[in-house]
Order: structure tokens, then C-alpha cells, then sequence
């Protein structure tokens, strides 16, 4: 019954769609939604005559006197059974957007997308927004997918000993993972001596020249490996993970946590301090590969595995800056194109961001 649901929760047309049948009968009119299920037995011209229309919007139906007359008392009553209102906002993302060399989207205008769509308001915190959402999983991957933009950073957190965590500028993923690599590099290269240092060692040049060469061409091989397992990875988590849209549970939970790993990237795509991955997200993302490899190839390969994923983990994170910001050389500019046109033409397509390969092997290229 209506009296049991939220009345100001914010559907999709999408939502409305879902229910046709005698058993779960919504329609919507004047941008409310009624569930309308209970009522199909007492209605006096019949069921049919809604079940004909359930899914869709009734108001020229109701008000077509050749079709069935209403009176002021039946309009009264269908208040008894409004569970939400539908919800509406801007459509930027298009099978006809058109990717230019000079592509600078213009400024959103934050109090009027507010009033307009009634997602998120961009003047205030987002995370505490989508966390006591109201509104439906297809409203809110309707709205999350029609970028946004901002001259500054929008805020996550109120807090600005949390906000902190949430912005990252391109130059800390090399500064923070190019040491790391070098570490796992080297250790991997004296595992495969028959040396395995401690935890804390600190690798000197004088120690690097006692390594044979027969153990750098292992490690080496292992750092190519893991290069190539990198781009699977890459196009595995941004299509399986970043866009489970499909799977993802209607509830504010999970919808927070889908903003803060990926939708707040499609919702403000050009945010500059949100277009890499912080250290501790990648830490935590990162953890069961890494164990992963640990547990199928014994400690020497793993680590020159990890260190070559690693690498490439880095040059990712950059080229996807760059790919948004920077003015780039030939491939690069046709990548840009690429990468752009998933957030702008078709989010459901174009998962590689350092490569088209995977999304051609399966069939998911977008074709700019």
C-alpha cells in the first residue's frame, strides 16, 4: 500500500516501466507515481482499462472524456495511492556527440541543475547526499552518467580531514608507486639469485651489481608478464567492477559506494584532483591480486609480476589525466577521443583507456 512507502522517493521512467502486470500495477500522472495495485479491482471502468495504460503516464487518458470520465473525488483519490514523484534532469550523454581536438565543456550552473533535476546539489557535500538518498537505482545511474562540471573540485566530505583523502593531483601516483616498483623489481631479481632479504631492505647500487644477468632476464620476463596483465585488469575492473551497474543493489549503500569508486568520475569527469586513484583506494583494489599472485606463482615471479602491473598501473593513471586535460601526440589524441566518448556518447561501451584491444577482442568498442 502507498501508506507503507516513501512518498517522496524519485523514480525513473525506467522504474514506472517495470510495472504492467495485475499483481504490480504503477502508472504515473503529473510527475507522481501511484502504485495502483490495490485499487485495480475497485476501479469502475474496469481493470483492463488500467492494466491497458500500466507502465505509462495516464494524465491525457484521464482527462479524454471519449475514453472514460474522472470526477474531482477520483483524482482525491488516487493521492491515497502515490508512493513517489518522477524524476527529471538533463540528457547530455548522446549517440551524437562528436569528440573535437578542443573539447572544453562549459560550467554547470549549480543552483539551476539542482532545482531542474533534484539529484545532488553541487554546493554541498555529495557523499552525505547520495548516502540519505531517496531516489531509485535507475534514477540515480540516469543522472550519474550525464556529466557535470565545475571550475573547482566539488566536496565529498564536509570534513576537510576526510575531504583530503578524496582529491589526488596526477604527480602523487608516480611519486608514491615508482619507488614501490623499483623495490619489488629488485627483490624479485635477488629472490631469483637465492637471496631474499628482509622486508625492510633498502636496495643499494652496490647491491644491484651482484645480481647475475640470467636473474634480471627473469625478472624481466616476469615485469612484461605482469605489463600484459595489467591491461586485462584494467579493462576487467573498469567494465565487471566500475560498471556493475546491472548488479548493483537498489539501496543507498551500495549506491555510495558506487559514487566514490566510479560514478563521482562520470559525474564530474573533468574534476582535475579526482581523475586518479588515491593511494590507499588503489592499496585496497590491488590487494586481492596481489595475493593472488603470491599464491599461484611462489614469491620470486610474483613480485617481478606485480612490479610490471604496477608500471603500467602508473602509466594508466597518467595517460587518464592526460587524457582529459593535456594536449597530446597522435595516439594519444585518438585515444583521448576514445575515452571521452565513453563518458559523453556511450558509458555502456569503451572500457579501454590505454587501449582499444580488450574492448575489440570483446566486442565492446565504441566507434567515434
Amino acid at each position: 500500500m502507498a501508506t507503507t512507502r516513501n512518498r517522496s522517493r524519485i523514480y525513473a521512467a525506467e522504474d514506472i516501466a517495470q510495472h504492467t502486470s495485475r499483481k504490480d500495477c504503477w502508472i504515473t500522472r503529473k510527475g507522481k507515481v501511484y502504485d495502483v495495485t490495490g485499487f485495480l479491482d475497485d476501479h469502475p471502468g474496469g481493470d483492463d482499462l488500467i492494466l491497458k495504460y500500466g507502465g505509462k503516464d495516464v494524465e491525457e487518458v484521464m482527462e479524454d472524456s471519449n475514453e472514460h470520465d474522472h470526477t474531482d473525488a477520483a483524482y482525491d483519490m488516487m493521492e491515497e495511492f502515490v508512493i513517489g514523484r518522477l524524476g527529471t534532469g538533463e540528457t547530455i550523454v548522446s549517440d551524437d556527440w562528436v569528440a573535437t581536438e578542443d573539447f572544453h565543456p562549459d560550467d554547470t550552473n549549480t543552483e539551476t541543475d539542482f532545482e531542474k533535476c533534484q539529484f545532488l546539489d553541487l554546493r554541498k557535500p555529495l557523499l552525505r547526499q547520495v548516502w540519505e538518498s531517496n531516489f531509485s537505482k535507475a534514477f540515480y545511474l540516469q543522472q550519474v552518467h550525464q556529466p557535470r562540471h565545475l571550475a573547482q573540485s566539488a566536496r565529498l566530505f564536509g570534513p576537510e580531514y576526510l575531504e583530503v583523502f578524496t582529491r589526488t593531483s596526477w604527480y602523487v601516483i608516480p611519486t608514491f608507486w615508482l619507488p614501490v616498483v623499483a623495490y619489488l623489481f629488485t627483490r624479485s631479481a635477488l629472490q631469483f639469485t637465492g637471496v631474499y632479504p628482509s622486508v625492510f631492505f633498502i636496495p643499494r647500487l652496490a647491491d644491484l651489481a651482484l645480481i647475475p644477468a640470467s636473474s634480471f632476464s627473469k625478472t624481466l620476463m616476469c615485469f612484461l608478464f605482469g605489463n600484459f596483465v595489467w591491461t586485462i585488469i584494467e579493462y576487467g575492473m573498469h567494465r565487471f567492477l566500475f560498471h556493475i551497474d546491472d548488479w548493483l543493489p537498489d539501496s543507498p549503500y551500495f549506491l555510495t559506494a558506487h559514487f566514490l569508486t566510479h560514478g563521482v568520475h562520470h559525474y564530474l569527469p573533468m574534476d582535475r584532483l579526482r581523475l586518479v586513484m588515491p593511494p590507499p583506494l588503489f592499496i585496497a583494489l590491488s590487494f586481492p591480486f596481489t595475493r593472488l599472485a603470491y599464491f599461484l606463482f611462489g614469491t620470486p615471479i610474483a613480485n617481478g609480476v606485480i612490479s610490471g602491473a604496477f608500471t603500467f598501473y602508473i602509466l594508466y593513471d597518467c595517460m587518464h589525466y592526460a587524457l582529459h586535460h593535456t594536449k597530446l601526440p597522435a595516439y594519444l589524441r585518438e585515444m583521448k577521443k576514445y575515452h571521452l566518448a565513453h563518458h559523453y556518447k556511450n558509458f555502456e561501451l569503451g572500457f579501454g583507456v590505454t587501449s582499444k584491444l580488450w574492448d575489440v577482442v570483446f566486442g565492446t568498442a565504441l566507434v567515434v
